[in-house]
């Protein structure tokens, strides 16, 4: 983006790096755009590493009678498990419990319609098609799982992806492919041409330089922070409303079950869903107008999953069994009188002022079509362009991972042998990296220490993921990698707080840390985790909030 001047501007700058704006300039390289991205501080620093980590057509959208969303959501899925990242993007199976005998055909008619949406899309359905369960099958699948008062269930599939893992493939697939990405770099301000928005402003959070970069389309794709971006740009009517979700995590060991589980609230819905050695629990549906950067969870949020949780359990959860926590916002385009959890989440592309374009609301599962709506968009701008911008190709472009993969997949023995890793570390190596393991046992021969288990963290990540999140990945401060590139903070009951400095030290060789550095990096991290701490004991959003915004910054929000 420094070569980007009044005389040679960009094709396309993107503000936001989550999952919209990353795949907005994966979509804009791949036509052969040339796309610069600025994200103020971490890519999936915000919604997109706190969701419920589904990629699914969405049942309750059924239900709400939202059948395109949920017909395009299906494709998309099947697209992503089979073509574009199927190292990523994994089924999951699910038991629907049902409490009365006529609950059977109306539920089992909404999941025969779920299925035949994913069978009749354009991509293959890619999972299995849901069954009807009695009563004692229910109780050998999950024996954990109160069926005193069932009548049996119908198991169903859907599919789940590490976020903020999905994140930076989608932003390394658009670096490959030309895409300059800048995070920690906050835009202050827009550069005009009379009515015509030409660029933004900016400052570089790491070393404080002012930066103008200009562009012949800037988009908007900040996601919560939607309505500060259009005050600062002076245009765009979206309101953006923020709802707030809250997952609990606890050890797979608390609940057996073979399946997920899936069941109404008065509210919306609960999901227990499995996560590697842990079961991921949400989610609530609140809405939120505090601070958007640290969204809080309160006692009464996690006393609220819990109850429900233990409604269907055998076995009750109490706070004790709780490792990790974690609160996100889901940016929901507002209705002036709907509750959050009745807004659909279908997405809109605007064009409020010449050179601008704002996209608001979609899903995580849908990020490819909202980049492509983006970008059509923008393609109506630059309709003056000598050669014409050719038509979106993202559903048949493999993001960054997933060439290689069945292939090194075939040979996980060979590579455990080469690596003297375990089978169940190149496995864990496969799901996060694909056919990319070899940039990790690459650093490993250099340095046979980092094949070595990373201390605090139970034995499942590598010391090279640390290495690799810096060198390879754009990880800058000890929260990008426990937080985002592994998800120690919320897979530990510590919290990662025994692997912070551990983790700082390998940073820091490849960054260039001295001690006091990796000193303050450590109790950046540590008071952060505290003023988590301490928000979940606060009963009401207002004291969560104080809480949590207690935690010191480094280089702006972390």
């Amino acid at each position: 983006m420094s070569a980007a001047t009044p005389e040679r501007p960009i094709d396309v700058l993107v503000v936001g790096g989550g999952i919209t704006g990353v795949g907005i300039a994966n979509d804009a390289a791949t036509r052969g755009l040339s796309v610069g991205l600025l994200e103020q501080r971490d890519l999936a620093s915000g919604t997109s590493s706190r969701s419920s980590k589904l990629v699914h057509g969405g049942l309750r959208y059924l239900e709400m009678l939202d059948f395109g969303l949920v017909r395009e959501a299906l494709s998309e899925r099947g697209l992503q498990l089979t073509r574009l990242a199927p190292h990523l993007v994994r089924p999951v199976p699910f038991l629907y419990p049902l409490h009365r005998t006529l609950e059977r055909p109306y539920v089992g008619a909404g999941l025969a319609l779920y299925d035949a949406m994913a069978m009749l899309g354009k991509y293959d359905m890619g999972v299995p098609r849901h069954r009807h369960l009695f009563r004692k099958q229910v109780a050998r699948i999950a024996p954990d799982l109160r069926t005193d008062e069932l009548s049996g269930a119908i198991k169903y599939y859907d599919c789940q992806v590490d976020d903020a893992r999905l994140v930076v493939s989608i932003a390394r697939t658009a670096a490959s492919y030309g895409a300059h990405v800048a995070t920690r770099t906050r835009v202050s301000g827009f550069l005009r041409d009379g009515d015509q928005v030409v660029g933004v402003r900016a400052t570089d959070l790491e070393t404080g330089r002012e930066l103008e970069v200009r562009a012949r389309v800037v988009i908007n794709a900040a996601g919560v922070w939607t309505d500060e971006i259009q005050q600062l740009a002076g245009a765009g009517r979206l309101h953006v409303r923020a709802s707030k979700g809250i997952h609990l995590v606890v050890p797979r060991d608390r609940i057996r079950s073979e399946c997920g589980i899936i069941t109404r609230t008065e509210k919306s819905v609960l999901f227990v869903i499995p996560w590697g050695t842990h079961w991921i629990i949400g989610t609530t549906d609140t809405p939120w107008d505090l601070d958007k950067a640290h969204p809080a969870a309160s006692r009464a949020d996690i006393d609220y999953l819990l109850g429900h949780a233990n409604r269907v359990l055998r076995e009750p959860l109490d706070h004790t069994d709780v490792e990790g926590v974690y609160a996100g916002l889901r940016p929901l385009l507002s209705g002036e009188t709907e509750p959050t959890s009745r807004i659909s989440r279908e997405h809109t592309v605007t064009v409020p002022a010449p050179g601008l374009v704002l996209i608001a609301g979609g899903k995580l599962t849908t990020w490819r079509v909202m980049a492509k709506d983006a970008i059509d968009a923008v393609v109506d701008l630059l309709e003056d362009t000598q050669a014409p911008v050719r038509t979106c190709i993202t559903d048949r472009v493999p993001l960054a991972g997933a060439s290689g993969f069945e292939a090194r997949t075939n040979q996980r023995v060979m590579l455990a042998r080469r690596a003297g890793l375990s089978l169940a570390h190149v496995d864990h190596l496969l799901g996060r990296y694909g056919g990319l393991i070899d940039e990790l046992l690459d650093l490993m021969e250099e340095s046979p220490g980092l094949a070595e288990p990373l201390e605090g963290s139970e034995g499942i990540y590598l010391r090279a993921e640390v290495v690799h999140a810096v060198t390879h990945e754009g990880a800058r401060h000890l929260d990008d990698v426990l937080t985002r590139r592994t998800r120690i903070s919320i897979e530990t009951f510590d919290r990662g707080t025994v692997a912070a400095r551990p983790t700082a030290e390998l940073m820091a060789e490849a960054l260039g840390w001295d001690e006091s550095r990796v000193a303050e990096e450590v109790d950046h991290y540590l008071r952060r985790v505290e003023a988590e701490r301490q928000s979940q004991r606060k009963l009401t959003d207002q004291e969560a909030d104080e809480a949590r915004v207690s935690a010191p910054e480094i280089a702006g929000p972390a």
